[in-house]
């Protein structure tokens, strides 16, 4: 019998005349990230994609990788049976009962696709029901058609009959790159990745940027931002991540503009510069780990006087979420103990000790008009660097 992982789609199956493309798109995204591990066949029928190889050991490898798919709402692994009552049993026997040894409770459901098998969907799960019960014996576990440890489901679909016990759930949101290109600003803390990973959820396909103040902060606090990106990479591709060095900037912001102004008037430049490396890039939106109220620079007051310097949407996937939700999602992707390495990155330096909350637009004019901003972020522009990042 053969072996096949199935993975369901979730908000896909809601869309009309354009759903194959974003399938098509799924099944490109799957294919991309199993193509380092060697060859497999992957195609797709009635709101399933199967995903099938002839070394099992292969399969198993690509079973964590594409619980990281996003697109995809469940998963789990199966074995094809011919859509014979007695063959359905057999398989239930060989590859079903094992996994149930052990377990408290389970029931049998079935769904019946090809409506011409000889027997309706409730009479197939009894059927199996009935056979586990029967090899399991006093090992067997309880019935509990309400709340089972494990359901045990046979698909009579189209090609075979699939059984399998256990789904897990998957990535969920949708298939990346399906929602346009946006740039996240990367800095090395907490929020910006987890706020990375909430937006390539949605489907937007992410390049990286990242501002760094040389020597003030240290190369290992750029190798920790390209460690981020790395681990970002396991849920999406590989990722265009820029460098836009900021020391000038702040040295001049420093030594001319009020401190009070000093974190908003460095936004409002880190704003003005992504918008340019965006429309380089072509990305439509820009992408930021902001939550409301978090700091001083995140207030109703700051976040809107920095999004009038703002040419392209700014979206903030993390801005209702409090730092526990936020940290809960980073340990979930494996970024939180490398956030929180004590590598300080350009926003940490130079802090104000009594940041402006409100800030009046008129007065962060007069403090912008004391510099010549344009030529200070004209060169910061010219020298960004880029490197490409693939998963870790």
């Amino acid at each position: 019998m053969k072996r096949a992982i199935l993975l369901k789609y979730g908000e896909i199956i809601l869309k009309g005349d354009n759903r194959y493309h974003f399938e098509d798109v799924l099944r490109q995204q799957i294919k991309k990230r199993l193509a380092p591990l060697g060859d497999f066949t992957v195609t797709c029928a009635q709101s399933t994609i199967f995903v099938t190889c002839e070394d099992d050991a292969l399969l198993d490898a690509a079973y964590p990788r594409l619980k990281r798919v996003f697109g995809v709402i469940s998963l789990t692994t199966a074995w094809a049976a011919e859509k014979e009552m007695s063959a359905i049993l057999a398989c239930a026997e060989e590859h079903i009962c094992p996994l149930l040894i052990g377990k408290k409770s389970f029931k049998a459901d079935a769904k019946r696709s090809d409506k011409s098998f000889p027997l309706k969907s409730p009479e197939i799960a009894r059927e199996v029901g009935g056979r586990v019960l029967s090899v399991l014996k006093s090992a067997a576990p309880r019935v509990d058609v309400h709340e089972p440890e494990v359901t045990v489901r046979v698909e009579v679909r189209d090609d075979a009959a699939y059984l399998h016990a256990g789904q897990e759930k998957g990535a969920g949101g949708l298939p990346y790159g399906t929602s346009g290109r946006a740039l996240l600003l990367l800095s090395g803390g907490i929020d910006s990745p987890v706020a990375g990973y909430r937006m390539a959820r949605r489907g937007a396909r992410i390049d990286g940027l990242h501002f760094e103040s040389f020597p003030y902060t240290s190369e290992r606090a750029k190798e920790k931002v390209i460690t981020l990106a790395k681990k970002l990479c396991r849920y999406t591709d590989e990722m265009n991540l820029g460098f836009v060095r900021l020391t000038d900037l702040q040295m001049a912001l420093k030594s001319a503009c009020r401190e009070e102004y000093f974190t908003l008037l460095l936004r409002r430049s880190m704003i003005r510069l992504a918008n340019r490396v965006a429309r380089h890039q072509g990305c439509k939106a820009l992408v930021t780990g902001e939550s409301l109220g978090q700091v001083a620079s995140q207030t109703m007051d700051a976040l809107a006087c920095t999004d009038r310097v703002a040419a392209l949407p700014v979206f903030r996937p993390l801005i209702g979420m409090d730092k526990e939700e936020i940290i809960r999602t980073s340990r979930d992707i494996d970024c939180f103990e490398t956030s929180i390495l004590p590598y300080e990155d350009c926003c940490t330096i130079f802090t104000p000790r009594h940041p402006r909350l409100a800030p009046a637009e008129e007065d962060v004019l007069a403090e912008e008009a004391k510099l010549d901003l344009p030529a200070l972020e004209d060169a910061a522009f010219a020298a960004m660097t880029w490197m490409k990042v693939t998963e870790a």
